[in-house]
């Protein structure tokens, strides 16, 4: 089984792609640098449930949608 961060820096990473967003596009929404984004993305990072929410909205997802493994 996967970290749980791991699998949501997963998800993260998929709908970015999907999107055609890279992680400076990411970081500028949310005021957050690109090497954060992509600490989350690798899952070395742990976000705090207001920056799930920030970053489901920057992606136009529900924050639910980003945790539902």
């Amino acid at each position: 089984m996967l970290d749980i961060r791991k699998q949501f820096g997963k998800k993260v990473r998929e709908i970015r792609i999907k999107k055609g967003l890279s992680q400076g596009d990411i970081g500028r929404r949310l005021k957050l640098h690109r090497t954060y984004i992509s600490g989350i993305e690798r899952g070395v990072r742990n976000p705090s449930l207001k920056v799930v929410q920030k970053i489901a909205k920057s992606l136009n997802v529900r924050a639910k949608y980003l945790v539902d493994f």
